[in-house]
């Protein structure tokens, strides 16, 4: 098979009707082209496969960075509790560096179309943040770009970019560990693992941490294919012939929703059965009892997504990584012993 042959400025040039002497101050961030021109020149040079590095002062650095853009769906930017606070730890971090900040949400229109923000396709930006699922075609369309990027809470094998992310898998083996050191076996998981990658990788921890004592769920006790509805979760709960003694839910609103419908059913909070949450959101904290649950640092979340993306932008070669962010288990009042029944 005849190797692919390398892209050279000429081609650029060749491409677009230019002098080789265009293409080379465009791409090296000299003076001499209109911005319009410039733009043109990077857009081609990125569609036909041509790698080259951004301008660079005298000192050996980047340019400095200016401005970078924040996208995510309208859904994400709609759960306030959870992505409304990392967006805000965002802007935040762009403030304290002097970095401009342009947002765009994605509607399922735009997201359906491949239709991107006018900062990103105009390449006004000098890297990009995006903010959990939008659709693997749209982000890999957005990447097409060429804008140094990083997802913040979302990964998939299809996407090659950088990642920050909550540990998932360890942080609800940790929960589900809780639970059974408190004497619980019989202990069910609840959730939608197919709304997102967090939630499956948070079924993943409950069958690591469940196997571990040597315990096989059966399939009645794993409710995860159920919406965050309380009128589905009701419906899902109460279908459940052999009750566990305590539940693990994927976050903190099924948690939630949990504890009021097993307490319209009779059920006393911790004890007759245990509930426990992920994420650490208001949902933990605004019923009784206060809902045990896995923290996770927001902040955390915008610093590492900004460190990463300074170094994607500094290093645009360097390989691909995943960031682990950890989480913590916050013990309150909803989990306690397994007391076996008289």
């Amino acid at each position: 098979m005849a190797k692919k042959r390398r892209i050279v400025m000429q081609d650029i040039a060749d491409r677009l009707n230019l002098s080789k002497n265009s293409v080379s101050q465009a791409l090296s961030g000299k003076d001499g082209v209109s911005e319009e021109t410039r733009r043109k020149i990077i857009q081609t040079a990125i569609e036909m496969g041509y790698r080259y590095k951004p301008k660079r002062s005298s000192d050996g650095r980047n340019k400095r960075v200016r401005t970078i853009g924040l996208i995510a769906s309208e859904f994400a930017f709609s759960m306030k509790i959870f992505f409304g606070e990392i967006y805000l730890a965002i802007e935040r971090e762009a403030q304290s560096r002097g970095i401009g900040l342009r947002i765009q949400s994605i509607t399922p229109e735009a997201r359906d179309r491949l239709l991107l923000p006018d900062f990103i396709e105009k390449m006004d930006v000098d890297g990009l943040l995006i903010l959990s699922h939008i659709s693997t075609e749209y982000v890999n369309h957005v990447l097409s770009k060429g804008i140094p990027t990083v997802l913040i809470d979302h990964h998939d094998p299809l996407i090659e970019a950088d990642a920050v992310l909550t540990n998932n898998r360890f942080g609800a083996y940790l929960a589900v560990r809780h639970l059974l050191e408190l004497g619980h076996r019989r202990i069910g998981i609840l959730g939608n693992i197919g709304a997102s990658p967090s939630y499956l990788e948070r079924w993943e921890g409950y069958l690591l941490a469940m196997r571990e004592y040597g315990i096989e769920p059966p399939q009645a006790h794993m409710l995860i294919r159920v919406r965050e509805e309380v009128g589905e979760i009701g419906e899902a709960l109460r279908a459940v012939e052999d009750k566990p003694s305590a539940w693990f839910c994927v976050n903190d609103g099924f948690a939630f929703f949990a504890c009021s419908v097993l307490q319209n059913m009779g059920y006393a909070i911790p004890e007759d059965v245990s509930v426990c949450g992920f994420d650490n959101s208001d949902f933990s904290q605004i019923g009784m009892p206060k809902i045990t649950t896995m923290n996770i640092d927001l902040n955390l979340f915008a610093k590492e997504a900004f460190a990463q993306l300074m170094r994607r932008i500094e290093s645009p070669e360097d390989a691909y990584r995943e960031i682990l962010l950890p989480t913590r288990l916050v013990k309150r009042e909803s989990t306690g012993p397994f007391v076996p029944k008289a």
